[in-house]
C-alpha cells in the first residue's frame, strides 16, 4: 500500500522561506514520477512541480520557477520542496503526488487526475 505523508507546512511572512518534506513508503521514488500540488480555498488544485529518476529531472509551474526548488532522497525515499521568497499568494494546501514515470515529461502532469496517489496536504501560509 502506498502512503505518502507531508510534513513542514506552516505560517511564515513574505519573503520567507519553508521546506515541505512528503515521505513514500510502498513506492520507490527513482522508479516514478514525483510531483507538488496546490489548491487555494475556491480554486483548483494546481501543479506546481515534479521530479523524475534520480530527481535532476525537474519541471516548475511559471508561477514558481526560480523560487521553489524540487528535490529528491532516493535513500530516504522522501521528495522536498524548498520554496523561498513566499508570497501571500503562494497561501494553499500543498498535496505531494506520485505516478508513472512518464507522466513526467508530458503536459498531461499539470491535470490531477493523471497522478495515482496523493498525500493528505500540509497548509502554507504566507502573510504580508
Amino acid at each position: 500500500q502506498v502512503q505518502l505523508v507531508e510534513s513542514g507546512g506552516g505560517s511564515v511572512q513574505a519573503g520567507g522561506s519553508l521546506r515541505l518534506s512528503c515521505a513514500a513508503s510502498g513506492y520507490t521514488l527513482s522508479s516514478g514520477c514525483m510531483g507538488w500540488f496546490r489548491q487555494a480555498p475556491g480554486n483548483e488544485r494546481e501543479w506546481v512541480a515534479s521530479a523524475y529518476g534520480s530527481g535532476d529531472n525537474t519541471r516548475y509551474a511559471d508561477s514558481v520557477k526560480g523560487r521553489f526548488t524540487i528535490s529528491q532522497d532516493n535513500a530516504k525515499n522522501t521528495v522536498y520542496l524548498q520554496m523561498s521568497s513566499l508570497k501571500p499568494e503562494d497561501t494553499a494546501m500543498y498535496y505531494c503526488a506520485a505516478t508513472s514515470a512518464w507522466v513526467c515529461v508530458l503536459a498531461s502532469r499539470l491535470r490531477p487526475r493523471t497522478w495515482d496517489y496523493w498525500g493528505q496536504g500540509t497548509q502554507v501560509t504566507v502573510s504580508s
